[in-house]
């Protein structure tokens, strides 16, 4: 009876250690069973847990020249109101365009042979009196006898493809000194039981911005684009949480 309690209570340690380590996402998923993945709310992203505002290198600010009599704004992009996204809380589009292709073959083989050899002819006699503390046969000039052979040998293959053509409305949640604007957006979309999710974040330059308020994610600095999904697909395409632990905690 005591050996079938102490099993019982293993496996509820098990059961329960994988249950914390897969953390807040377990419960989500047991309570989404046979619905759709939900959306997350519409929430200021500044006071979001984790957001930090971004501090960068900036030039000295330069002083605005005032022209009298003139109806032109030193800086402006045109003689009327520019419509593009310049203050907080202005919306840009983001022209998501990321066409990557690569191909990477390396290949690497190494060898070495190293031997050592030392020992002592003479050493104040005491070289007569080297069988006494090492094994019969030992001799003083062949003491150390070392030898070494390895060999290294590895390859390595990378092929990727990655296309993604979307568009996505961020939000100016930041201007820097220099005028840059930090733009965050976010967009999800639900589909029977399959959510895909797509976020950008990053920093960029008024004057990229196109007459038709958009700008291609390639002249993003510091972009963090994040294409997902989440759902019952998502949940089949991953390995169950027993195996994720086992590759962890085994790595042979």
């Amino acid at each position: 009876m005591t050996h079938i309690i102490d099993i019982t209570t293993r496996v509820s340690l098990i059961l329960l250690l994988a249950t914390v380590l897969a953390g807040c996402n377990f419960f989500d998923r047991l309570a989404n069973v046979g619905s759709e993945p939900p959306l997350t709310e519409i929430v200021n992203p500044v006071i979001q847990k984790g957001y930090q505002p971004v501090s960068m290198p900036m030039p000295r600010p330069q002083p605005v020249i005032q022209q009298a009599n003139s109806l032109w704004r030193p800086g402006s992009k045109a003689f009327f109101k520019d419509q593009r996204a310049s203050q907080v809380g202005d919306i840009v589009t983001v022209l998501v365009e990321i066409d990557d292709d690569a191909s990477l073959n390396n290949s690497t083989d190494t060898s070495r042979v190293s031997n050592e050899e030392a020992g002592f002819t003479g050493f104040l006699g005491l070289e007569s009196q080297i069988t006494k503390v090492l094994p019969e046969g030992t001799t003083s000039d062949g003491l150390i006898d070392l030898g070494s052979d390895s060999s290294v040998s590895g390859s390595g293959t990378v092929d990727r493809n990655e296309k993604i053509n979307m568009e996505i409305a961020a939000i100016v949640t930041q201007i820097l000194p220099n005028g840059n604007l930090v733009i965050i957006g976010r967009q999800e979309v639900r589909v029977n039981f399959e959510s895909r999710d797509l976020s950008v974040t990053g920093v960029v330059r008024p004057e990229d911005i196109t007459s038709s308020n958009t700008i291609e994610s390639a002249k993003i600095a510091e972009a963090r684009i994040a294409y997902g999904g989440r759902g019952h697909l998502t949940d089949v395409q991953q390995g169950r949480y027993g195996q994720q632990l086992f590759d962890i905690i085994f790595p042979w």
